[in-house]
């Protein structure tokens, strides 16, 4: 540990001591974020230049990297600063900050009706001698750039390699039974996770979900998103789902991974967090995400396929309700847990367990409260929720993202989306809807946030209760529990432990309710 320390202040001093020395330099094309400033290790730049066409002279400023120059303590193109053709004249500079800002090269056009003034060329080169002349050593320089970062990289590879492989070798294999030899001591995932978290719920240590995710087999691909790809795996004889993010999505993929290490999140109704980690095999750089597995699929996927009962759906909708109860609810304590709100909760990022009560997954968006300064954590990611199950406030752009309780309301507007979809496919009296996403029937079926705020803010619809539910006490009480998640009044809806308790006294059997 502190050698990894030691590591880490290493790199932040030696990054720290390049940024010392770096010249800034006025850029003027840069973006505004930057303040058209630019930083270098060689040259500030300045040039004037002369547009035939109209006889306007054009002034550049840029940063010349010493690794472009040659040679890099005298370069040429700075020594050399004076008319090209009498249309392109440069000046370096490097004496302080922002140095070229001040420095203007005279260019000195030509007039053809002076005998005495000859048309100047850079040692006899023509304009295509010349761009070859320039563009070849920046070429030849951006090469060398990338092969070095390339070795770089590789070499950071190996070092951490080296020391995760000692790490391994030091640990002692009674603590952490995954590191057997030749399956001495090993365990299923569930024995591992028990032994290795101390009651935390925070997850495995980082080490050991390395290991894990090292001897993981890909089998066959069971899904595929924005994100990624999602995989059935096999761990020593057990069936896991690793699910791939693109490089694109590393933040989503952090995110989740942080999400999911939160101190106590682990519940029977949330979906069990196993490893993280990151496969680089030296071309591309693989995200992995692993969870347990469920042959059910989502709940999505389980609805198009199967019908249900009244058993089964107050079933499924409790589960729901507690995995978002536990989600929302803030433990206080030494190994507390703060207060989560999902921001995507859909019948897509929910998994039907074998018996086929619920869990909720997907937390790359969720965002965390912390009490202790009154701040909600929201991740910076590009990603945004489903636009079918956004709630009104989300739609208008009217949510407070300074109150956390916004967040938890617009989970429980989501919520009673998912409900309809359920009841949908409750089989009573024989009657049995076909399975249909929400607002099906008013909006296509990738909707803009345009088409969405229409329905939902302006002619303020939800989702149509068939007349027949109310001749069913379950499927009435369903339908009377979705109506207090609609609310436009955010403020009215229901909470997430409300909807648990009253679910859990529905007419239903007993081993639905607790």
């Amino acid at each position: 540990m502190m050698g990894g320390k030691l590591y880490f202040v290493l790199i932040v001093a030696l990054g720290c001591w390049d940024l010392a020395l770096a010249l800034k330099c006025h850029c003027d094309i840069c973006t505004a974020e930057t303040n058209h400033t630019c930083e270098t290790d060689g040259f500030c730049f300045t040039s004037t230049s002369l547009n035939r066409k109209t006889g306007a002279l054009i002034h550049a400023y840029r940063c010349l990297d010493r690794v472009l120059l040659y040679p890099p303590e005298n370069p040429i193109m700075c020594h050399y600063a004076r008319p090209l053709n009498d249309t392109f004249v440069v000046g370096c500079c490097k004496d302080y900050d922002m140095c070229n800002r001040d420095l203007k090269p005279i260019l000195h056009v030509r007039n053809t009706t002076d005998p005495e003034i000859v048309d100047l060329t850079w040692f006899g080169f023509g304009k295509w001698e010349l761009a070859l002349l320039i563009g070849i050593p920046i070429a030849v320089g951006i090469l060398f750039v990338m092969i070095l970062f390339s070795v770089r990289h590789q070499r950071r590879r190996r070092m951490i390699n080296r020391r995760m492989v000692d790490m391994e070798h030091n640990m002692d294999s009674a603590d952490i039974p995954i590191l057997g030899h030749n399956g001495v001591g090993a365990a299923c995932l569930r024995d591992i996770i028990d032994m290795t978290t101390s009651g935390s719920g925070s997850g495995l240590p980082l080490l050991v979900q390395r290991s894990i995710a090292r001897q993981i087999q890909l089998m066959d691909i069971i899904g595929k998103g924005r994100f990624g790809e999602v995989w059935r795996g096999r761990w020593r004889g057990e069936n896991v789902a690793v699910k791939i993010f693109s490089s694109r999505e590393e933040r989503s993929w952090f995110r989740e991974a942080e999400i999911y290490q939160t101190v106590m999140l682990r519940h029977d109704n949330i979906l069990g967090f196993i490893a993280a980690d990151n496969k680089d095999n030296g071309t591309w750089t693989q995200l992995w995400l692993v969870t347990d597995y469920h042959e059910n699929g989502s709940l999505f996927d389980f609805l198009n396929r199967t019908t249900v009962d009244s058993t089964t759906m107050v079933r499924m909708a409790l589960s729901i309700a507690t995995g978002l109860s536990h989600l929302h609810m803030e433990i206080l304590g030494t190994q507390g847990k703060p207060a989560i709100a999902h921001r995507d909760l859909k019948s897509k990022n929910v998994l039907v367990k074998a018996n086929r009560t619920c869990a909720i997954g997907d937390l790359g968006l969720a965002v965390r409260y912390d009490a202790t300064v009154d701040t909600v954590d929201i991740a910076l990611n590009h990603r945004v929720g489903t636009k079918r199950y956004m709630a009104p406030e989300v739609l208008e752009e009217t949510i407070n993202s300074n109150h956390f309780d916004s967040f938890k309301r617009a989970d429980v507007y989501a919520l009673g989306l998912v409900f309809w979809e359920i009841a949908r496919r409750c089989n009573m009296g024989g009657i049995i809807d076909e399975y249909q996403l929400p607002f099906y029937d008013v909006v296509p079926s990738d909707p803009s946030i345009e088409e969405m705020r229409k329905v939902v803010c302006v002619d303020r619809q939800r989702p149509s209760i068939p007349n027949r539910w109310q001749s069913y006490e379950t499927l009435r009480a369903m339908s009377q529990l979705m109506k207090e998640c609609w609310y436009a009044n955010a403020a009215a809806r229901l909470t997430a432990l409300r909807i648990k308790k009253t679910l859990a006294n529905l007419d239903a059997p007993e081993d639905v309710k607790n």
